[in-house]
């Protein structure tokens, strides 16, 4: 947070303001006693006959009573509560929303325990490696239909409340047709809209903003083309993460009904070339658990994505100035209170200092 110019200055409480009569008027009747201090300085030193020439401090035991105005001052400047608007210019950010492959494939368990479990696992990781400062993150699933799950949030909890319950498998039932199709494209065009649907909400936010796409892969087709357009159009990266192995496994299904014979295994294998597509095409890259370790990817398109996020905006905060100016206050005390130099002055001190103290405990 960088300030870009000085600060204007206004006070909540203007009224105690007019209190500043108070240490001005003492202020004139204190230049007037170190005028009469300087001017019966200048008499003694002309009427008295000395050895060594006499020096005298400039203030004296007035020096004391300039830091209790100044100090009585920077009290008064306190109480009117000062607030400094400053401009300044922050980092925009980043943003990720990852689109996680729920569809039947993802029940293979060719990778240990299977595709789903450890694509969980992976966005553990990532968000484990998250500031959550500028960052936020989204989540949503797709298989025929994308179904939005965690919104954009700075709050981790949000997300790991989703692993935590649905890590073991996808939300999408084997029952249903539509767990049975891996559609991308519909992941990313929900994926723009939660983008969009969150500038609504909470105006337009100049971050860096990506995808990760989490699938076994899917077929090349023109609407994957539209929603990557789309993409790419609002300024988004993709990043793609291959689950699964080329050699593939079967798809767990459904015991078959008394009447009703065995339907034929269906066979799943990453379709690499298909995701490394998607990832060229968006402006991102590719990547494969298995091949990267999955700290080694979450930390590289952290900093791809944060490498990329040059934009930056600017905004004016106000920050309080009456702790500075309480602070001031008791320094100008502790500094009066070195510069005294006969006793009593000291002792008068010390008997009002404990008698804040002990009013202060009392209340």
């Amino acid at each position: 947070m960088i300030p870009t110019q000085l600060p204007a200055l206004q006070f909540q409480e203007p009224l105690y303001l007019w209190l500043l009569a108070l240490p001005a008027g003492l202020a004139l009747l204190w230049l007037w006693q170190l005028a009469r201090r300087r001017r019966d300085a200048r008499a003694a030193r002309r009427g008295r006959t000395t050895p060594v020439p006499e020096r005298f401090a400039l203030a004296g035991g007035l020096s004391f009573w300039l830091c209790l105005l100044l100090a009585v001052a920077a009290l008064t400047l306190a109480l009117a509560r000062p607030q400094a608007l400053i401009p300044v210019t922050r980092s925009a950010g980043t943003d990720f929303i990852i689109l996680q492959d729920g569809s039947a494939s993802m029940r293979v368990s060719d990778m240990a325990p299977d595709r789903w479990q450890r694509s969980v696992a992976w966005i553990r990781t990532f968000t484990e490696l998250l500031g959550w400062q500028d960052q936020r993150v989204a989540l949503a699933l797709f298989a025929h239909r994308a179904a939005p799950q965690v919104r954009l949030t700075r709050d981790p909890n949000a997300l790991f409340f989703f692993l935590d319950h649905l890590g073991d498998e996808p939300p999408f039932r084997l029952e249903d047709d539509t767990s049975w199709d891996t559609n991308i494209e519909e992941g990313i065009y929900w994926g723009v809209q939660m983008f969009e649907r969150d500038a609504q909400l909470h105006g337009e936010r100049l971050s860096a903003k990506a995808f990760i796409v989490l699938s076994d892969g899917q077929a090349w087709s023109g609407e994957v083309e539209d929603a990557l357009q789309l993409a790419r159009d609002r300024g988004i990266r993709v990043y793609a993460i291959g689950i699964g192995t080329t050699a593939g496994g079967l798809i767990p299904q459904l015991p078959a009904g008394p009447y009703d014979a065995p339907e034929a295994p269906i066979h799943s294998a990453l379709d690499r070339q298909s995701l490394r597509a998607i990832a060229e095409a968006g402006n991102g890259a590719y990547f494969e658990l298995g091949v990267d370790t999955g700290q080694d990817i979450a930390l590289r398109i952290l900093g791809d994505v944060e490498r990329r996020a040059q934009a930056t905006h600017r905004e004016e905060t106000f920050t309080e100035l009456y702790w500075y100016l309480l602070a001031a206050a008791a320094g100008l005390v502790g500094l009066g209170t070195l510069l005294v130099r006969e006793p009593a002055q000291l002792w008068w001190q010390l008997a009002t200092a404990a008698a804040l103290a002990v009013l202060l405990l009392r209340t």
